[in-house]
């Protein structure tokens, strides 16, 4: 067994971009800039854009975090996104979900412009990844795709399977293993909670991509040997042996299925780290206008 080590990955990838964003500068041109938008005092949101803030400053980029209370009005939060969109000293936004329930999701998806969708979500930006063209892919799929390539994974002609199919990372995922790509070009199932008898599926996978939001939900008897497993769970619990009051569980029992797999991603230290450094790509790539100008 082998890491598929996030971390590592994560940190020679912020020092690219350190680099990149150093000789802008030097050429005389500002700083990328990225704005989270946080609603309600929801403590996971409050964590990653904090984290997202951290890892903007790492690397040189301008960030900002305009937070709102929970009672906010959906046509205040969309006038905020328009006079955004406006703003041409902003290259990224991102709206950090969960939303309040009278706030509609996809009106405020809809509301980013497309130019300035860092995390991938409008409906451009899913068009165009469908038909292989340049965009801002969302992160944590665009992440696994980066970790995939920077240890030259094989993963032509063979049979991927995707657990989970949220429009966040398990959609956009199969999409982008199945594109005549690189990586890519694989044979794509996606099983979902309603799947019926879905180890059938998962021991016939080369590639087990885990995203469906549950500890330990696959196991060693659901994987063959050899197998490529990446697991994208986050799944939170109490814990009073951690100095943060809570310990992280993937969705892949690790320990187990380590013995069976050629590569694996832990947790942490795996998928999560590479989310946020896609998300430095896709604002690094919004500040040069590298896919829309």
């Amino acid at each position: 067994m082998q890491l598929l080590d996030g971390k590592k990955i994560a940190t020679e990838i912020k020092a690219e971009i350190s680099a990149e964003v150093a000789a802008m500068k030097a050429a005389g041109h500002r700083a990328p800039h990225l704005v989270a938008i946080l609603v309600g005092n929801d403590g996971a949101s409050e964590t990653y854009v904090n984290s997202k803030a951290r890892n903007c400053a790492e690397v040189g980029f301008e960030s900002t975090v305009l937070r709102y209370d929970n009672d906010i009005s959906e046509a205040f939060l969309l006038d905020k996104i328009t006079e955004i969109n406006n703003d041409p000293d902003i290259d990224g936004l991102i709206v950090q979900l969960p939303l309040p329930p009278h706030i509609s999701v996809t009106k405020v998806v809809e509301t980013i412009d497309y130019r300035k969708d860092v995390d991938g979500f409008h409906p451009v930006n899913i068009g165009r990844m469908n038909k292989n063209l340049p965009c801002y892919i969302s992160a944590t799929p665009n992440g696994i795709m980066m970790l995939l390539q920077r240890y030259q994974i094989e993963t032509a002609g063979m049979h991927c399977v995707v657990i989970g199919r949220s429009n966040i990372v398990g959609s956009p995922m199969s999409i982008l293993m199945a594109l005549n790509a690189e990586p890519g070009n694989c044979t794509v199932t996606l099983c979902h909670s309603k799947t019926p008898d879905i180890r059938k599926f998962t021991r016939d996978a080369d590639i087990l991509i885990v995203a469906i939001g549950k500890k330990n939900f696959l196991t060693a008897d659901m994987v063959k040997e050899g197998a490529i497993v990446v697991d994208v769970g986050m799944n939170r619990e109490v814990s009073d042996k951690t100095k943060n009051g809570f310990k992280l569980y993937g969705d892949v029992d690790f320990d187990e299925v380590s013995k069976k797999a050629a590569w694996i991603t832990p947790v942490p230290g795996g998928v999560g780290l590479m989310t946020i450094v896609s998300l430095l790509k896709n604002t690094l790539a919004a500040a040069k206008k590298e896919y829309y100008g």
